[in-house]
């Protein structure tokens, strides 16, 4: 019995030693017992940032943030009696079924964590339903804001934001974006996005069991402030750019506008193109906008200006003249080829021309010719030259220089860098040879397989305009007062004599003048331009017009370029000619210039021409079809002549 009390004695205290050092733990040493029951009274509250404003040069605001309103359902306090559901759907405009299911979801998620039962309220839909909606038990307001575009203009341009998704989330490396956060997708909204998005707060808040706030969790001491996002200057000019955007209303196609000093983008119209709004707030509004929008088959959502890629037409031959002046191919004085319409094609002008009467009259032959003299072509028949692909390949990279075949560094996602072919490309196409300078010379005058972005000609234009040297194309002058960024002040000096640019630069002096574009140009502002006519194998050619003014100290730089709408200076040089007149001289007093491009709907047209196209072909296949049946009728009645003569 002796042994047996000690037994009990050294066990029982075995056991309270051992709860003295579990409760120890508990009490003392360990903190997860402690988060444990804080995290039952404490609240972590995310503060979202505004985003960052974006202004114009002038000040003038193009993105800034609205409020909206998410009602928020507790299911665990939320009571709600038959007869005020209807009342409560009608004010968050659901059906009955709409309502239960999303406080049915929200039971799922959690009984104690509010969620979302109505998204994004604007003011005016939460000012309807405020003084009714807080009887509710368990219903409260969360105050949120989302993108807003006051122009409702500059979409493509701009970009737009939506919350991320899943997908994304599971891919984000950074760890910083929550589900319900924005993030921008396209455009400015979207290069910067992290100066923009600004930086996330937090704050604890201590609750009681009934889940009422009673104050902050250590007086504050873990809570982090809010940090706005960066204001963005944009150097665009919005009233140029709203100029631009009702000129090409009912047309396709393209306008850039750039400080060839800066290389500051004063304006950059993508048509069609639809209001930035759209795409901002409640989801499903979205989600339908975003579906009728990338439905539509003149696709708004491309950004024309720097992703369509298309063939720059006679505007690339200033870029020939000024290669073949620095090579010593051609002379300003002594270099004259004659129209040789037998070359290829061409309209009537005087003959032979030296380098200025080339552009000024965007003679075909002249750089034929000129383009046979750099390839230093050896003229054989059936086998490409080595010598050729050789002078193909400097040849391209001599274009390379000027901003062609190469991305320019916009600060806008999703830049092309167009295409100027080498020898590689040809031997693709050609299986390995067989291709010569009568192959290939429409790259001379910026056909076949050149292509360009109308940026890319705005660049040209400036590269023109500055004698020889560019700065990168970029649309945010400033960032948070610091300028723009660093890349962007980098001076480009092309390989060229700028003697031989400012030859160029005055023989483009004399198209509006004398030349291609003469009819629509007004005196008052010497303009230097260049022309072209694309070949479309689809429909109408399209309209190119590339240029500068003015003459001297140049203030703009321009690239227009409307789809299936002909010659040159029919369509992109009049509204070219338009756009100059108003940034320069402040504005426009050709009012009947203005209502002739204003009453141009090239797409009724373009739509009119593709339904003749399509009766005609109809009616071709109808009479075919017909053709075949009285020559099938007619054999059969021979068939039946030649066994009666048979017979008898």
């Amino acid at each position: 019995m002796e042994n047996r009390r000690w037994h009990l004695i050294f066990g029982f205290t075995i056991l309270f030693i051992t709860y003295g050092i579990v409760l120890l733990n508990i009490q003392v040493l360990s903190s997860e017992y402690k988060t444990m029951s804080e995290a039952n009274i404490v609240d972590r509250i995310v503060e979202y940032p505004l985003r960052g404003m974006i202004y114009d040069r002038n000040g003038k605001l193009l993105a800034s943030n609205a409020a909206v309103f998410d009602v928020m359902v507790i299911p665990k306090y939320f009571k709600l009696a038959e007869e005020d559901s209807l009342e409560l759907a009608n004010m968050l405009d659901y059906t009955i079924e709409e309502l239960r299911y999303n406080i049915k979801k929200a039971r799922t998620f959690s009984w104690f964590k509010p969620s979302i039962l109505k998204k994004q309220l604007n003011q005016e839909d939460y000012a309807k339903v405020q003084d009714k909606i807080i009887r509710f038990k368990g219903i409260e307001i969360q105050a949120r804001t989302i993108r807003s575009y006051p122009h409702q203009s500059l979409a493509n341009a701009l970009g737009y934001v939506k919350e991320v998704s899943g997908s994304f989330l599971k891919k984000d490396t950074t760890s910083y974006y929550k589900s319900g956060d924005l993030i921008g997708i396209t455009g400015v909204e979207k290069f910067y996005e992290k100066e923009l998005r600004g930086q996330r707060g937090v704050s604890y808040v201590m609750k009681n069991v009934k889940g009422v706030v009673k104050g902050p969790y250590e007086n504050g001491k873990l809570d982090t402030i809010p940090r706005v996002g960066t204001t963005l200057t944009s150097s665009i000019d919005i009233e140029l750019q709203k100029y631009g955007e009702q000129l090409m209303v009912n047309k396709v196609g393209s306008i850039v506008a750039l400080d060839p000093s800066t290389g500051e983008i004063l304006a950059m119209i993508s048509a069609p193109s639809y209001d930035p709004n759209e795409l901002t707030g409640e989801g499903k509004r979205v989600s339908k906008n975003y579906s009728k929008l990338s439905r539509n088959k003149y696709t708004p959502l491309i950004n024309r200006a720097m992703q369509s890629r298309y063939p720059p037409g006679s505007t690339f031959k200033t870029v020939m003249a000024m290669i073949g002046l620095q090579n010593g191919e051609v002379d300003t004085l002594s270099t004259y080829f004659a129209c040789n319409k037998r070359l290829v094609g061409c309209h009537n002008h005087p003959t032979p021309l030296n380098v200025k009467g080339s552009i000024v009259n965007s003679c075909n032959p002249w750089y034929y010719q000129e383009i046979r003299r750099l390839l230093d072509d050896e003229g054989k028949r059936y086998e490409t030259s080595d010598r050729l692909r050789e002078t193909l390949n400097t040849w391209r990279e001599e274009v390379k220089g000027y901003g062609f075949g190469v991305k320019l560094g916009v600060d806008m996602p999703y830049e092309k860098s167009g295409l100027v072919p080498s020898s590689k490309l040809y031997d693709r196409i050609y299986k390995g040879g067989g291709w010569k300078i009568s192959t290939i010379h429409s790259i001379s005058i910026g056909q076949g397989e050149v292509l360009a972005m109308p940026i890319q000609l705005a660049n040209l234009g400036a590269i023109i305009a500055n004698r020889g040297y560019y700065y990168p194309p970029h649309i945010i002058k400033d960032v948070g007062g610091e300028g723009p960024i660093e890349d962007f002040k980098e001076k480009h000096t092309v390989n060229v004599k700028p003697e031989y640019v400012d030859h160029i630069a005055r023989a483009m002096a004399d198209v509006p003048r004398i030349g291609t574009a003469q009819r629509a140009f007004s005196k008052d502002l010497v303009v230097c331009g260049k022309t072209g006519t694309a070949q479309n194998p689809h429909g109408e050619d399209h309209s190119i017009f590339m240029g500068f003014a003015p003459l001297h100290k140049p203030k703009i730089a321009i690239a227009v370029y409307v789809e299936n709408a002909g010659f040159g200076g029919t369509w992109a040089a009049p509204i070219a000619s338009l756009m100059m007149e108003k940034y320069v001289n402040g504005e426009v007093k050709r009012g009947y210039l203005e209502k002739y491009i204003y009453n141009g709907d090239l797409i009724a047209k373009e739509e009119a021409r593709k339904e003749r196209e399509r009766k005609l072909k109809e009616l071709r296949e109808k009479n075919k079809a017909r053709y075949k049946e009285i020559q099938a009728r007619k054999a059969k009645q021979d068939s039946i002549k030649v066994t009666t003569s048979d017979s008898e």
